[in-house]
């Protein structure tokens, strides 16, 4: 049960005097699984192999997962249980979105978040350190990727029913400096369901004074 210390690790967040937000991000729900979709330009800068893969495209979604379930045509049984019972390699999916991914993902449920230029880069890298590498900093791509103009690359870590796709989103979303502990964050639900409390905890009373004030608020729209 080392699920506290499953790579990859969420990127460790200094706290700054909280600045407007001016990057967006998405959150995907696709039913079972979550992804990050994050504007693309600085990203394929860390990782110029993304720009020479997927071009001038404007966001980029990534995934975490097993390995083998994952970049599976079919899914059978014993590759649904070999996933969750024993620690297996894992892989990167990143997909092009060529428009902001609430407009794209209509078949999903999609929350939109706004970080800071600080917690944005701290977020890239977190990203970015999901990637394995080889001795030249490279990343390395896989097979075809399940939907839309998409691929696989192989990633850092191992999948296990305790080290989710889920929650390696929470992890980015701890890197981003979000109030989440990634421990049991282990299904979308759970993701979605932390944003939407953590945006309904900051109520003010008739006083004017907060009930509940969390240590970092999620602005709903982007400055």
């Amino acid at each position: 049960m080392t699920a506290c210390s499953s790579e990859p690790y969420a990127v460790k967040y200094f706290e700054m005097p909280t600045v407007a937000g001016q990057e967006e991000i998405y959150i995907v729900n696709h039913g079972w699984h979550t992804g990050i979709v994050v504007p693309a330009k600085k990203i394929k800068n860390q990782l110029p192999q993304l720009r020479e893969r997927f071009g001038d495209i404007p966001y980029i979604e990534f995934g975490w997962g097993d390995k083998d379930y994952y970049q599976a045509k079919e899914i059978t049984s014993g590759l649904t249980l070999n996933a969750i019972l024993w620690p297996t390699e894992s892989v990167i999916h990143a997909v092009a979105v060529p428009k902001k991914a609430d407009k794209y993902f209509t078949n999903s449920t999609v929350e939109i978040l706004c970080l800071s230029g600080r917690e944005y880069s701290s977020l890239l890298r977190f990203i970015s350190e999901s990637f394995y590498k080889d001795g030249h900093g490279k990343i390395l791509q896989l097979k075809g990727g399940i939907y839309g103009n998409s691929q696989f690359y192989k990633g850092v870590g191992n999948f296990y029913f305790m080290n989710t796709c889920n929650k390696w989103t929470a992890k980015g979303l701890k890197s981003a400096g979000m109030d989440i502990s990634p421990t049991f964050k282990l299904t979308a639900g759970s993701i979605m369901d932390y944003i939407k409390e953590y945006r309904q905890a900051k109520t003010i009373d008739s006083t004017g004074h907060s009930n509940a004030a969390p240590p970092r608020p999620i602005p709903v729209e982007c400055r």
